[in-house]
C-alpha cells in the first residue's frame, strides 16, 4: 500500500460505466503522489483506438475500458476491463513504484472487474492481444 487515496469521483464513474454503459473508457492518474483522480473519460461512441490515443507515452495510468470483442462462436460481447498502463522505458522508477503500489487500492473500489490488462509498451495495447485475453477463461 502506498497511502494514496482514491477520489470519490473515481467510484462514481466506475458505477456510471458499469451500469449506464454510456462511457467507453475512464482514465485515472495519481496527482502529487497523494490521490487517484479521474483524468478523462470518453463517451460510448468512441473506440478502443481513441482510448489508446489518450494514454500518455511517458507516464503510468489506470483505466476502465468497456471493451468490445467477438466470442469464439461469433457473438458480439463486451467486458469492463481494468488497464494498468506503465511504459517501462519512458517513466521514472518512482512513478512506476507509486502506481504499482497504489493499484490495489483503486481496484478494491471496483468490485466485479474480471479482466485486467497490464501494458508496458504499445504492443501490449494491440487490439489483437487484448482480444486474445478476453477470450481466455
Amino acid at each position: 500500500m502506498s497511502g494514496v487515496a482514491v477520489n470519490d469521483e473515481c467510484v462514481d464513474l466506475y458505477n456510471q460505466i458499469k451500469m449506464k454503459k454510456d462511457l467507453r473508457y475512464v482514465i485515472f492518474k495519481i496527482e502529487n503522489h497523494k490521490e487517484i483522480k479521474v483524468e478523462c473519460s470518453g463517451p460510448a461512441g468512441e473506440t478502443y483506438k481513441d482510448f489508446v490515443a489518450k494514454l500518455p507515452d511517458d507516464q503510468p495510468r489506470y483505466a476502465l475500458v468497456d471493451y468490445d470483442y467477438t466470442s469464439d462462436d461469433g457473438r458480439p460481447q463486451s467486458k469492463l476491463c481494468f488497464f494498468f498502463w506503465s511504459p517501462d522505458d519512458k517513466t521514472t522508477v518512482k512513478d512506476r513504484m507509486v502506481y504499482a503500489s497504489s493499484k490495489d487500492a483503486l481496484k478494491k473500489k471496483f468490485p466485479g472487474i474480471m479482466k485486467e490488462v497490464q501494458a508496458n509498451d504499445s504492443g501490449d495495447l494491440d487490439a489483437k492481444e487484448v482480444n486474445d485475453l478476453m477470450l481466455k477463461k
